[in-house]
């Protein structure tokens, strides 16, 4: 595959340099060069663009609606995952459609190669194949970044997306390797380099499972529960016409009391036991030891059997991740059944690395520390392929703004999942991996899946990251849904010929004889389709899930629609970047050290902060009027 040329780090100076291809770098570079800005993309490993060390899969729940907002701002993981996947699915449609979520099994190789086309066929992406040591920081800020090799390249903004490599050291049982994922050297001097300039650093960690050969397992063994994808699959891009690739099915499987008792024996040779680890791992996707300790009541753990790809040899056991020695891992894999001749082609294992709390950002992803530094993905303490994706997506676009002079970007919490992540990540305290889920979000009736390009394609357009005509088409179904909810609204439900069709369906018939369809839609099991069938009307099938998701909760829509007009007047109150927390009256201790820690943007940001009480908010508002007032007093004449 042929290379983008490498940049003259010495002679050439880009508009934005970007550490880091993974997920969030990706998508920096590409939102920023698609906006009319070079960009120079550094990477040690110039083939792992895009590179999926953990799961290929984009996408599950919450994290489905994160890459559905990604495609309809012009964000590119949502494509590349449909021209890789293998298989798709809609997660949670046993629940309400706020949560029912898209995901996709990917082909490892395709994606990355995919990506990596995309990347070196834009012509305002060069890369840079070096490794990082410092920033380049001066009186006004960000002027570039330093090299390994002494050289150096200049740029007006830089977008860190270090991810797991800053500090990265790697366990397996007792034995640590230096690194940032297996087979690749850490970023040490980087993280020293940022904690000389002032900004605070933790530990985390994450794991990852053994791989198995695919030919040493018979996944049409009766122990394993087979898992297919949709018919037909349901693309996550409003670019993608259909899925070319042939799907694939998923395997479940499960622990055993086996398994369990090889383990408990072994907690003496794992690191996170030991205290050999010392970073905090994710609290919603633990080890298997984690698992078997906090739960030993349990007398199996799931355990879901993945693909790695189309035709790669490896299969990703989904349950598993360990950090247990290569020999517990093999008798670990020889209790869970069908894979008692399992053979491991790749062992399982944990990553600790630095990452630099987000609270020192900006909500725009820059740094408070340094102007025109953008942090993204897991450097800030996430967890996840959308997540970093997400991040990388508005840190590269606001860095392009900065240097347009233009307002920055940002999302509200009632705009998107985006914003609640950013919001959450700048305002709260990571202590753990953040992980994205729908329950985070406090109006995720309104921000569903299904509606992610009505509510931010305009945006998209309006950065010039997604053509006009596709809002276009979005506008055109958006007002037959209108003129659908109208005519449900204002036609009379047939009460004699409708009432067969719903006891026909087991359901109650309708004794009101001048209900509305709209009415009679929103009582429990009824669909769209019923009601039409009875009414004798045709409808359209694109048009149903989100036609019957406003009818049926139009009065808790309606709930949070006055909810939101609350929390924006607080949002739409500014606090000034000068703003003097440490002379402010009446704050609790808590409030007063949290609120000048991170520094809230706005009063509803203040709010969110945790500590920070009632009380201490009215005080904040209180002195914000006084200072608004004394600022706009005519001074007095000499």
């Amino acid at each position: 595959m042929p290379r983008a040329p490498i940049v003259n780090k010495m002679k050439k100076k880009l508009d934005i340099l970007v550490v880091g291809a993974g997920h969030a770098g990706c998508e920096a570079a590409l939102a920023a060069a698609r906006m009319g800005y070079h960009v120079g993309l550094v990477t040690l490993r110039p083939d792992r663009i895009g590179y999926m060390p953990c799961n290929p899969a984009i996408g599950g729940l919450a994290k489905g609606h994160l890459v559905r907002e990604l495609d309809a701002l012009g964000g590119e993981i949502g494509f590349a995952a449909d021209r890789a996947g293998i298989q798709f699915r809609m997660l949670n449609r046993t629940r309400g459609p706020a949560v029912w979520s898209p995901r996709a099994q990917c082909d490892k190789r395709l994606y990355s190669a995919g990506m990596a086309r995309t990347i070196e066929g834009h012509p305002y992406i060069e890369l840079i194949v070096e490794e990082v040591v410092a920033p380049i920081v001066n009186k006004n800020g960000f002027e570039g970044f330093r090299f390994a090799d002494g050289s150096c390249a200049r740029a007006r903004a830089g977008v860190l997306t270090t991810g797991t490599f800053l500090g990265g050291l790697m366990h397996t049982g007792q034995t640590q390797t230096g690194g940032g994922r297996a087979g690749e050297k850490p970023a040490t001097r980087l993280s020293v380099a940022l904690r000389a300039l002032g900004l605070r650093s933790g530990r985390l960690k994450t794991g990852t499972p053994p791989r198995v050969y695919r030919d040493s397992v018979d996944l049409t063994a009766a122990v394993f529960e087979e898992q297919r994808g949709d018919e037909p699959p349901t693309p996550f891009s409003h670019r993608s016409q259909s899925i070319a690739l042939r799907q694939v099915s998923c395997y479940l499987t499960r622990t055993t009391e086996a398994t369990h008792d090889v383990i408990r024996r072994n907690l003496d040779r794992s690191p996170i036991f030991t205290g050999v680890i010392e970073g905090i791992g994710p609290r919603y996707c633990p080890s298997i030891e984690d698992k078997v300790v906090r739960f030993p009541d349990r007398s199996h753990h799931q355990i879901f059997v993945e693909p790695e790809g189309l035709d790669h040899p490896e299969l990703y056991m989904n349950g598993v991740s360990t950090s247990l020695p290569v020999d517990v891992q093999a008798e670990i894999l020889a209790t869970i059944p069908g894979f008692e001749r399992a053979h491991i082609a790749r062992p399982g294992y944990a990553v600790e690395y630095d990452f630099f709390p987000p609270d020192q950002l900006r909500r725009t992803m820059e740094s408070k520390a340094v102007s025109r530094l953008y942090f993204a993905g897991q450097v800030n303490g996430t967890s996840g392929y959308e997540e970093a994706a997400a991040q990388g997506f508005v840190a590269g676009v606001n860095a392009a703004l900065a240097l347009r002079g233009a307002d920055p970007f940002v999302l509200r919490r009632d705009e998107a999942y985006i914003g609640v992540l950013v919001d959450d990540l700048t305002t709260k305290q990571i202590g753990e991996p953040y992980r994205m889920f729908t329950s985070r979000a406090e109006f995720r009736l309104l921000l569903r899946q299904d509606n992610a390009d009505e509510r931010l394609m305009g945006w998209g357009v309006t950065l010039g990251l997604v053509a006009p005509r596709a809002l276009e088409t979005v506008e055109r179904r958006l007002a037959r849904e209108r003129a659908l909810r109208e005519m449900l609204d204002r036609s009379v439900f047939p009460v004699h010929v409708g009432n067969e069709v719903l006891v026909t369906h087991g359901l109650e018939p309708v004794r009101r004889m001048h209900a509305t369809l709209a009415d009679v839609l929103r009582r429990p099991g009824v669909t769209l389709t019923m009601v039409c069938e009875a009414a004798g009307l045709a409808h359209d099938e694109d048009l149903d899930a989100r036609v019957e998701s406003d009818v049926k909760y139009a009065g808790y829509i309606k709930r949070q629609k006055r909810e939101i007009a609350r929390v924006r007047a607080l949002d739409d109150r500014e606090i000034p970047a000068d703003f003097p927390w440490a002379r402010v009256h009446g704050l609790s201790a808590e409030a007063r050290q949290k609120l000048s820690s991170v520094q809230p943007e706005t009063v509803g940001q203040a709010s969110r902060i945790d500590g920070v009480r009632a009380s201490d908010l009215s005080i904040v508002v209180v002195h914000l009027g006084r200072l608004a007032r004394n600022r706009a007093r005519p001074a007095s004449p000499a």
